[in-house]
């Protein structure tokens, strides 16, 4: 399996994951931040998904970084949502191991995509203009 389709598939499953924690969360009348956790969360999946209809490697490469910071986002409720222990009756455990894998694989993406644009002169071009303006 490409490393692209596992984190389409895992995104996906986390995806599913968040809205079943975002269900036990509105039982338990957690409203405002479940649906932070929610849209980070499933927005995780959408950016990967918006990323395989990319027109270029750039468009792929924002649409990742996209997905990357849902995942940090992610990530943050979740912590605080355990921490604070306002749903006590929620279980957050699985839910953040998955966060931080697809964390450190969405890293290893943007990170790679970022060194072959240095390395293929985009960042160069892009620094270039920049400089310009």
């Amino acid at each position: 399996m490409k490393k692209t389709d596992e984190i389409y598939d895992r995104s996906y499953q986390f995806a599913l994951d968040v809205i079943r924690l975002y269900r036990g969360l509105q039982v338990q009348n957690e409203y405002v931040l479940s649906k932070q956790l929610v849209r980070a969360g499933t927005g995780i999946g959408a950016g990967v998904e918006e990323s395989a209809a990319a027109q270029n490697r750039r468009e792929f490469m924002a649409k990742m970084a996209k997905a990357l910071r849902d995942a940090r986002e992610t990530r943050y409720w979740l912590r605080l949502l355990m921490d604070s222990r306002i749903c006590t009756k929620v279980d957050f455990s699985d839910a953040l191991p998955k966060v931080e894998e697809l964390v450190r694989m969405l890293t290893v993406t943007v990170k790679s995509g970022q060194k072959q644009q240095v390395g293929s002169g985009e960042g160069r071009r892009a620094q270039g203009a920049r400089g310009k303006e």
